[in-house]
């Protein structure tokens, strides 16, 4: 059904005020130290005209993943689109993280330590920290919790964390922020000590925070890192229930356990809540439930999914750390490296809606997995090209202001989000996104200036267009200019599918 959004030029009631590193991203420790990731779509599944093989035993995803050699972090395109985008937080994590020895004096000959995964070198560390520091972010790194580091019923080993954190002090780029291990409830997936449980973490996750606090003071606590621990009506709906493929028993399948059992009884308190969020498991990983068809990717269930998170989250976060602000620290089109149409405009408006209702709900950091790998990635693996969501992220950080306004419900075709300001001037910049098949109709209570973004004729374009403009780089690499159009006080059209700013 067609909709008519009605725009204030004033009056909105201020609801908070958000973090200036709001837009955050992941470089996985993966793309640091070069190893396994997801394999890449061929071109025909990005554009929808091949289908995904079916996988039908979760069990065997590896042989969806592939080697990449480590992402260039001293690459002059990288550190400078990167740089674009403003003060972020950048997480060294993932699974990967979880089993990575960090051999900084060549001990090891090149030989990965047993009980580890691989191996992380110093001059692949120092690179990482020079990244950091080019582009003025922050640091939030987890730490090995493997065989290779302890048994189960021995304490974890602070060694290795000391050098990570030493090395990063001398270096001039301290780690201002760290989560214990990635994803810890996933205990049949993320590579803990056999015979791990929830209260050998919580034994564990007491001796880090003492770890920390007693020679790294300044360092945040963020945890506990979680993945799929949701209540049950949020996992029912994880791909889209009985619309789609369901995902209720995906946490049973992966034995999770819960974010209670993990902290409940640990003495020590963390600084930050975190949790992972996906809306849910790419066409790699459906066998295991929880993927959502292409079809329904504009869906209120859909796209509603990110602020059912956020408010079942801050009730842990009241919890378990009252006050504290709330880090999503993996988010993106889909668990397993994203779905078919990652890279293309169709992940657009999840993108920029994730981003409009999280604030409406909380304050705090949505780290993007990831900046520069799998078909997920803002920026292409290798070339760092830019993708649609890395301008759509690019817009929100130049024109919505930190302060956030409530404009009430949203609706199919009325998906719509207030901020103040970027520059500073009276006013409001709108978000408005249509996720109708129908189009809305745009009441503009003054003159104002309208950023419209849609694909290149369809959903699945791997080109957007701002005002009816592709946006790409130029042969010199430079980013187009991002030029609103003006628009007088009335009534405009945004067609289905797309995603508007209008600054009034």
């Amino acid at each position: 059904m067609a909709k008519t959004v009605t725009l204030s030029a004033n009056g909105l009631k201020e609801l908070r005020s958000i973090d200036e590193r709001l837009v955050s991203y992941n470089v996985e420790m993966t793309e640091v130290t070069g190893g396994t990731f997801w394999k890449a779509y061929t071109p025909e599944q990005v554009d929808g005209t091949e289908e995904f093989p079916v996988i039908t035993d979760w069990h065997n995803m590896g042989n969806l993943q592939q080697w990449y050699d480590p992402i260039d972090t001293r690459n002059e395109k990288l550190i400078k689109l990167t740089k674009e985008l403003g003060p972020a937080w950048v997480r060294v994590s993932g699974t990967w993280a979880n089993k990575t020895y960090y051999d900084f004096d060549g001990h090891t000959g090149g030989q990965v330590p047993e009980g580890y995964q691989n191996l992380l070198t110093k001059d692949q560390w120092i690179s990482l920290l020079d990244f950091v520091k080019a582009v003025g972010g922050k640091l939030l790194v987890s730490f090995a919790n493997c065989p290779g580091n302890h048994s189960a019923d021995e304490p974890w080993n602070t060694d290795q964390a000391k050098l990570l954190f030493d090395t990063s002090i001398e270096h001039g780029v301290p780690i201002d922020a760290v989560e214990f291990t990635n994803e810890p409830n996933m205990m049949a997936m993320s590579g803990l000590p056999q015979g791990y449980t929830a209260d050998d973490h919580a034994r564990d996750h007491d001796i880090f925070v003492k770890f920390v606090r007693s020679n790294y003071p300044g360092t945040m606590i963020v945890g506990p890192c979680t993945c799929g621990d949701m209540p049950k009506e949020v996992l029912e709906n994880w791909g889209g229930g009985k619309e789609g493929n369901t995902g209720g028993g995906i946490a049973s399948a992966l034995k999770m356990v819960t974010t209670d059992e993990l902290i409940g009884d640990c003495t020590e308190k963390i600084d930050v809540f975190s949790y992972h969020y996906y809306n849910g498991v790419s066409e790699r990983g459906a066998a295991m439930g929880g993927h959502w068809p292409f079809n329904l990717i504009l869906s209120e269930n859909y796209l509603a999914m990110a602020g059912q998170c956020a408010r079942y989250y801050t009730t842990l976060r009241d919890k378990y750390c009252p006050g504290g602000q709330i880090w999503v620290t993996e988010s993106g089109d889909a668990g397993c490296g994203g779905n078919t149409w990652a890279s293309t405009y169709a992940d657009v408006p999840r993108t920029l809606n994730e981003l409009g209702d999280y604030t409406t709900v909380t304050d705090g950091i949505i780290f993007h997995n990831t900046l520069a790998s799998s078909d997920y990635g803002y920026l292409k693996h290798g070339t760092f090209d830019p993708r649609p969501n890395y301008f759509a992220v690019l817009l929100w950080n130049r024109l919505m202001g930190q302060t956030v306004y409530d404009c009430g419900s949203v609706s199919e075709g009325a998906h719509v989000y207030a901020h103040s300001r970027k520059d500073g001037e009276a006013g409001y910049t709108y978000l408005v996104i249509n996720n109708s098949s129908e189009t809305t109709t745009v009441e503009l209570p003054k003159d104002a200036k309208a950023y419209v973004l849609t694909g290149d004729g369809k959903l699945r374009s791997r080109v957007m267009l701002l005002n009816g403009k592709p946006l790409a780089l130029d042969e010199n690499n430079e980013l187009p200019e991002l030029l609103p159009v003006d628009m007088k006080a009335g009534t405009t059209e945004l067609p289905a599918g797309a995603c508007a700013f209008y600054v009034v």
